[in-house]
């Protein structure tokens, strides 16, 4: 049975949706939007607390009552406690719903259509540590363990021309044993050949200037044009190399944007479409290091020209600031982009976790039901909402909106019955991350972290940071 449309044989599903008296009207009005489209039977239970996020299981054991034969019940995102222990006493299925009302229509949606399955790539990450010779060993392995954590499939080491690192061989060995793969960027051959002693598996990279002696060692290599407009001399090193029967890939080499960049493009295109079998490399460190622009989304479409090239190996690196987390968002974007290309979809409404700036979805209640609210409450804790351009501040004794954080504090502090410093902290900083939500359009949910797509850091709210407290020796509990 489909769980929102379907039928059995007692009729439709039946849902009864627990919800505080504050939420009531507002529930309301999304169920029966949502069932309209969906076709389940529905009733709203209001039990006798004004503020959803209070709800625990223990205390709906006792208090709730079920008027009537459910399928399933569906409780406030903010319940706390075991849903089995309601289960057992009531002996109906318990869900809980999410946090805010507002998404109970997405919520239950969500449960007809199982989540996509991104776990497939075929793009594999090479991920540089720049200058590793002046590394430590420590410092280095760490940074390693960090990229493979963070996506990559193989650790380039970059080193410093001009210089011979003595100590790659034992660099690689070192990596290797913390089982990483372990490639080296060098021209330098005392480097290359004792990274590839020690177990390196990839040497970047191979022009017709080393090409003599790379063909001797039994290593992978990348061969690269003597120069980036010179697309043929790419295609001769690579010759040398088959006629050795060395394995290699290709990297007509991604220029920066101003110098070539559409140009250097169309090279990737080219040699894919002269053999479609070879295997083809990108640097894509020219863009994303050179480019002062957030990296999500120039990975995102690196890795979208990528898959479509058939281009299945990348090299990065995450230096400047704006690309600190580069290995992880093209780690998530190769996966969206082979879900998108293998489902012929495109990559909307799959997953958020790249969308880090602003928010997928930004939902209001708007003014009517924001009145309707503030008229509604009875005790003196502040309630913060963010849309249509304002801030808004409700309780008891007023409601404020605004787009001056500053502004309103001194307004409804004044009018209210006083703010402690404990408070004061609490409201402080809510409304920083309300200012933040309405500068950049993205949804705030007071007591909830801002979502930031996978750098989400969660954050406990202040109701669950007074209940983990423990009881203070001495005072009552």
């Amino acid at each position: 049975m489909n769980e929102l449309t379907g039928a059995d044989a007692g009729g439709s599903l039946r849902i009864l949706f627990v919800t505080g008296r504050l939420a009531e009207g507002l529930t309301r009005q999304v169920i029966a939007e949502v069932s309209a489209k969906s076709g389940f039977a529905w009733e709203v239970q209001v039990v006798g607390i004004s503020v959803a996020a209070l709800l625990h299981v223990d205390w709906l054991k006792r208090k709730l009552t079920i008027p009537g034969k459910f399928d399933r019940v569906i409780v406030p995102g903010w319940c706390q406690g075991d849903l089995r222990v309601l289960e057992t006493a009531f002996g109906i299925p318990f869900t809980r719903g999410p946090k805010d009302v507002r998404d109970l229509g997405t919520f239950l949606g969500n449960e007809q259509q199982p989540p996509p399955d991104l776990s497939r790539y075929d793009i594999e990450i090479l991920a540089e540590i720049n200058h590793a010779p002046q590394l430590s060993e420590q410092v280095l392995v760490r940074q390693a363990l960090d990229y493979r954590a963070a996506g990559a499939d193989v650790i380039d080491l970059g080193c410093v021309p001009g210089g011979v690192w003595k100590d790659a061989g034992q660099a690689v060995r070192r990596l290797r044993e913390a089982g990483l793969r372990v490639s080296i960027d060098s021209f330098e051959r005392d480097e290359v050949e004792l990274a590839v002693a020690a177990g390196a598996e990839l040497v970047l990279s191979c022009n017709r200037s080393n090409v003599e002696w790379a063909a001797a060692l039994d290593v992978e290599f990348v061969v690269i044009p003597d120069d980036p407009s010179q697309l043929e001399t790419m295609w001769e090193t690579a010759s040398v190399l088959r006629e050795r029967g060395r394995p290699f890939r290709l990297d007509p080499i991604l220029e920066p944007i101003g110098f070539g960049f559409a140009a250097s493009l169309a090279r990737y295109q080219a040699t894919r479409k002269r053999d479609v079998s070879l295997p083809i490399m990108m640097g894509i460190g020219n863009v994303t290091e050179l480019s002062e622009v957030d990296s999500a989304g120039i990975n995102f479409l690196l890795a979208a020209i990528c898959q479509e090239q058939q281009i299945h190996s990348v090299l990065t690196t995450q230096v400047i600031n704006w690309c600190r987390s580069s290995v992880a968002e093209f780690d998530k974007a190769r996966r969206l982009v082979k879900y998108a290309i293998d489902n012929q979809t495109p990559p909307k409404r799959v997953n958020s976790e790249l969308v880090l700036l602003r928010d997928a979805k930004v939902s209001t209640l708007g003014d009517e039901t924001l009145r309707e609210l503030s008229g509604q409450l009875k005790d003196p804790n502040y309630r913060i909402f963010v849309e249509r351009g304002e801030i808004h501040v409700m309780n008891r004794d007023g409601y404020w909106r605004g787009r001056d954080a500053y502004e309103l504090f001194d307004q409804f502090s004044i009018a209210g019955s006083g703010v402690d410093p404990s408070h004061a902290f609490y409201l402080g900083y809510e409304l920083s991350k309300a200012v933040t939500a309405l500068t950049l359009g993205k949804q705030y949910r007071q007591d909830e972290a801002l979502q930031w797509g996978f750098l989400t850091m969660p954050e406990p709210s202040a109701h669950e940071r007074r209940h983990r407290q423990r009881p203070v020796p001495g005072e009552p509990t």
